[in-house]
């Protein structure tokens, strides 16, 4: 870190209550309208609280005389990260994916919000609230250990990119019959037809790709290796397409190129469909190791 305090930014997603008080403005009405269904609003105010407990640890842990801000996960893709921030996600998993695309280099702590009964904090979400204080000053000192994971990405030939943690998916955005050709190197292509395509990290082998690679005699990377998986779902073999091409590996400098015949293709990350790259006939997308690499905490 440099002479200057660091900026900690705490990154969040709504809770459960707030997104059904942001549709029904009221606690009564919200519990009504639980109550309609056969909900609970009881269980649902306990999570809240639990991660508002967390939220405010990792509040009072910060140094007062650094700089913070807070940022919900809807609102990342406006967010301007700085190239000395500190990084800390508050609450599952998930939440550390959908941060680390925006990010280039800056340290990040995941810090679980557990139900009661939780046996241990999540992958990437490692660490209780209680341990920010001590991960902050270390982080600023130079002590703590990052751990450098390997990223996805898809760069269109129009100069679209996509970056995601777990994996990319290309394909139709409804999930049918996707039509493109796809070349593996300068010498091995092949037209397909699928439901179309995942490209994986060893973060998310874990994930979508444990299942595609269950079967296949596929090797999956592991969480800190540096290469991707990619897998084929459901290659539809005819007198214009083929088979022979469903899965393999991606070492850094390498890229699976596949080149759009058919309309309505999308490419997402991390099972975010709504963030997305709307692909035309004739287009060509790129799918490499990322050049950034999320560093995380511990």
């Amino acid at each position: 870190m440099g002479s200057l305090p660091p900026r900690v930014v705490v990154v969040r997603r709504a809770s459960e209550l707030d997104a059904l008080l942001a549709r029904h403005a009221t606690l009564g009405q919200a519990e009504f309208f639980l109550r309609s269904r056969g909900g609970d609003l009881g269980e649902m105010r306990q999570r809240h609280a639990r991660l508002q407990r967390a939220l405010a640890t990792v509040s009072a842990a910060i140094p007062l005389e650094w700089h913070r801000a807070a940022v919900e996960r809807t609102d990342l893709d406006r967010f301007a990260f700085t190239p000395d921030d500190i990084i800390v996600a508050v609450g599952q998993d998930g939440l550390v994916a959908n941060v680390a695309k925006y990010l280039h280099g800056q340290p990040v702590i995941g810090i679980a919000v557990q139900d009661p009964g939780a046996q241990a904090p999540g992958v990437l979400a490692r660490f209780q609230p209680e341990a920010t204080a001590d991960l902050l000053r270390d982080l600023a000192a130079g002590r703590e250990r990052l751990q450098p994971r390997a990223m996805v990405a898809a760069r269109t030939d129009t100069g679209e990119q996509l970056v995601a943690l777990n994996e990319i998916y290309l394909g139709h955005r409804s999930h049918q019959s996707s039509r493109y050709r796809l070349r593996v190197d300068a010498k091995t292509a092949e037209r397909q037809s699928s439901s179309g395509i995942i490209v994986g990290t060893g973060t998310g082998s874990t994930g979508w790709c444990a299942s595609l690679a269950n079967g296949r005699g596929m090797p999956l990377p592991a969480a800190q290796d540096d290469w991707l998986a990619w897998f084929v779902r459901e290659a539809w073999p005819s007198p214009a397409t083929g088979t022979s091409l469903t899965s393999g590996g991606l070492q850094p400098g390498q890229a699976l190129r596949v080149d759009v015949e058919s309309d309505g293709l999308v490419v997402f990350g991390d099972g975010i469909e709504s963030d997305h790259l709307s692909l035309a006939w004739g287009q060509r997308v790129e799918i490499t190791v990322a050049r950034t690499r999320l560093a995380l905490a511990g």
